[in-house]
């Protein structure tokens, strides 16, 4: 490796991290993960990127992509390997204001680009937290507050720019590169590193946004009229459910409805909110008018030593009844995980199912368990949470990339049916034959 970085240097402009520097510390760390790489590279330009993936080549070590460093996965980080941290590339534009096309760099986040928008009065439907990467995120879904009147956000991404295996910047869209451009809308890091999107904008107003809590002896009442009502919801409205939350009194803990409501009309948000409000008996309700930016979260680094197991699937119309009832009769439990529960349909359904390798357009829902702790809770608990998804598995269907902890061969097979996986290891031949993109949720070259 030091004879490679000895030749790399030369030509890169941004900074080179490597054991022994003062910033290698925190370098190492992602959010969720520590590992202890040979170098870590931070490019300061696209030129940078294609050197630094073109020094990884030849070093012959493993490769790590960091974003936001969210990955549930680690992959932001690797023992042993190179590590190419797209922190200093987050410039937000607009690039045309008729069309509200905005261009993204590939390390900016969430909350960055919420903020440059506002101005504008656009936004992007983007996730739930202001530190997540915009690559990642996007990458493999994109499910956020506007989901169901705007889509995922890769539904909402017009071109993208990437360097591939060969150290070449390409440009994918509908016109230039087609297929690169379906398997970028879903199938993650696997064919390179994204270092721009350019993304279509919404007008946005306020939203009414916020929670609405019942008591947990309702549960089953409120999330079976939740998800009922949720079919025939505005779909300006979008919501997701928790229960059993460790942090509120587990099995006691409210369920909790968070809501945003896409439109700035007290009149309108009370008819789209209201017959929630009437599910059970409301012991709580923040909903607010608010700046769509301050619907994402700041997000939060756990403590050294918390480890999270996280995993998700879709639910599709027939199983909703039955896996609301499961997750119920789970969250009551006083070893429960914590449950989530998000909603789709509306535009992501309008979306034929081959169009992106995003595969899961008919889902009405997805689940999502976590467990956190330090290593020996979570060991201990990883049984019982095996039981819960031997439970699940006959109603349940696929993984969502953004919510899995692990990357085995089974996860990613959930993640892509086998005609999305067969077109997508197509794809992965042509522009990294040799797997040097292997640190995602990996499609093997065909």
């Amino acid at each position: 490796m030091s004879s490679v970085l000895e030749t790399f240097g030369r030509d890169f402009g941004g900074d080179i991290i490597e054991p022994d520097g003062a910033a290698y510390e925190s370098a190492r760390r992602t959010i969720l993960a520590s590992g202890s790489p040979a170098a870590v590279f931070r490019p300061e330009t696209v030129a940078d990127v294609q050197a630094a993936v073109r020094a990884a080549a030849e070093s012959g070590l493993a490769l790590s992509v960091r974003g936001g460093g969210h990955a549930f996965a680690g992959f932001g980080t690797n023992d042993g390997g190179v590590v190419i941290d797209l922190s200093r590339l987050t410039e937000v534009e607009v690039i045309d204001e008729e069309r509200h096309i905005v261009r993204i760099g590939g390390g900016a986040m969430w909350g960055q680009v919420a903020s440059a928008l506002a101005p504008f009065g656009l936004a992007i439907s983007s996730g739930d937290t202001k530190s997540v990467g915009v690559g990642g995120l996007t990458l493999s879904g994109g499910i956020g507050w506007k989901v169901r009147k705007y889509g995922l956000a890769l539904d909402n991404v017009v071109a993208a720019e990437l360097v591939t295996a060969a150290g070449e910047l390409v440009r994918a869209s509908a016109d230039e590169n087609p297929e690169l451009f379906w398997g970028v809308r879903g199938g993650g890091g696997n064919f390179g590193i994204v270092v721009s999107f350019e993304f279509v904008a919404h007008p946005t107003t306020q939203v009414f946004a916020g929670t609405i809590a019942f008591p947990a002896a309702e549960a089953a009442v409120v999330l079976q009229g939740w998800a009922e009502f949720l079919r025939t919801a505005p779909e300006g409205l979008t919501s997701t459910a928790d229960l059993a939350n460790p942090f509120a009194g587990g099995p006691d803990a409210p369920v909790s409805i968070h809501v945003v409501f896409d439109s700035d009309d007290p009149e309108l948000a009370g008819r789209a909110l209201d017959p929630i409000r009437r599910l059970g008996t409301v012991i709580a309700d923040d909903v607010a008018l608010k700046p769509y930016a301050d619907t994402l979260a700041k997000g939060a680094t756990p403590p050294l030593g918390i480890r999270l197991i996280t995993r998700s699937a879709f639910v599709y119309p027939e199983s909703v009844s039955e896996v609301l009832q499961t997750l119920v009769d789970v969250g009551s439990a006083a070893a429960s995980p914590f449950l989530a529960v998000r909603s789709l349909g509306g535009a992501v359904a309008r979306v034929p199912d081959d169009a992106t390798a995003y595969a899961h357009r008919r889902a009405e829902l997805m689940i999502v368990t976590t467990v956190a702790g330090p290593e020996q809770v979570v060991e201990a608990a990883r049984p019982g949470l095996d039981a819960v998804w031997a439970r699940l598995a006959p109603h349940v269907d696929g993984a969502y990339a953004n919510f899995l902890t692990s990357a085995t061969d089974e996860d990613v097979h959930a993640i892509y049916p086998p005609a999305t996986y067969r077109r997508l290891a197509a794809v992965k031949r042509r522009y990294d034959p040799e797997n040097l993109f292997a640190g995602n949720h990996n499609v093997r070259p065909a």
